[in-house]
């Protein structure tokens, strides 16, 4: 069943599918998976790697294991990811969603720089940008609000940048690479969190009279290529009810 093209690790394929059936509401809340001696007859892998597959679910926080019974799935909010892992996603599945999700209301515009925009992209405030933006879902709702601010030069070089469409061809910082020949080896990651704001509000889509009152996830992400240019810089506002998240494999 695993996909020869995808270059992942069995167990991180095993995963993969039974989270996209998860997020996609596919398999529904409650529903058992199969079990370790299932899943490693039917993947033609072993125990240990249909055991591994399984953890990685339950530590997604997508499904829990019962004592007697089996893995259940369970019904909530995946994490959201920052603009950094959507980059390393999209280099190695080829797109930067993630498992579920979707993209939409995608905006562009070339704007003044506000001040702590030009401060990261290390230009004049007021300076021309392109800004960005789109709106990750799924089917919890969004995932999160993701604005791109990039010199308008770029522009300049990629027309599509300043278009209010999806990307075509890559995402803005591979087109950017191919378009200068500079290759990004650089970035930079903050995670924060904060009480929504009016505009926090509006961005996610939410009723202004029922504003949450819990702070919600706020990543950046700077990106800089060979020559030392900051070419893009990057603001993830999440939605209510999402955490944040990272995995590393860690040898022994």
């Amino acid at each position: 069943m695993a996909d020869q093209a995808d270059n992942r690790a069995p167990y991180a394929q095993i995963a993969a599918h039974y989270a996209a059936l998860i997020t996609s509401g596919d398999l529904q809340p409650g529903s058992l998976l199969p079990s370790i001696k299932t899943l490693s007859q039917e993947w033609s892998v072993s125990t240990a790697t249909a055991e591994k597959a399984l953890r990685k679910l339950r530590n997604e926080g997508l499904v829990r294991g019962i004592h007697g019974i089996g893995t259940e799935v369970l019904d909530r909010p995946a994490p959201m990811s920052s603009g950094a892992q959507r980059q390393d996603r999209g280099l190695v599945t080829g797109s930067s969603w993630g498992t579920g999700e979707r993209s939409d209301s995608h905006q562009a515009s070339v704007v003044p720089a506000p001040t702590d925009v030009a401060e990261a992209l290390d230009i004049k405030p007021g300076s021309n940008v392109i800004r960005r933006s789109r709106v990750y879902r799924d089917r919890h709702g969004i995932v999160a609000h993701s604005t791109s601010w990039i010199p308008a030069q770029y522009g300049e070089l990629i027309p599509q940048l300043t278009r209010s469409e999806r990307l075509t061809g890559g995402t803005s910082l591979q087109l950017i690479a191919q378009a200068t020949g500079r290759p990004i080896r650089h970035r930079f990651d903050t995670a924060s969190a904060r009480l929504l704001t009016r505009e926090d509000t509006e961005l996610l889509e939410l009723d202004p009279a029922k504003t949450p009152k819990k702070p919600v996830v706020v990543m950046t992400a700077k990106f800089v290529d060979s020559e030392g240019a900051v070419v893009e810089y990057g603001v993830d506002l999440g939605g209510p009810d999402r955490t944040w998240q990272t995995e590393s494999e860690l040898s022994q």
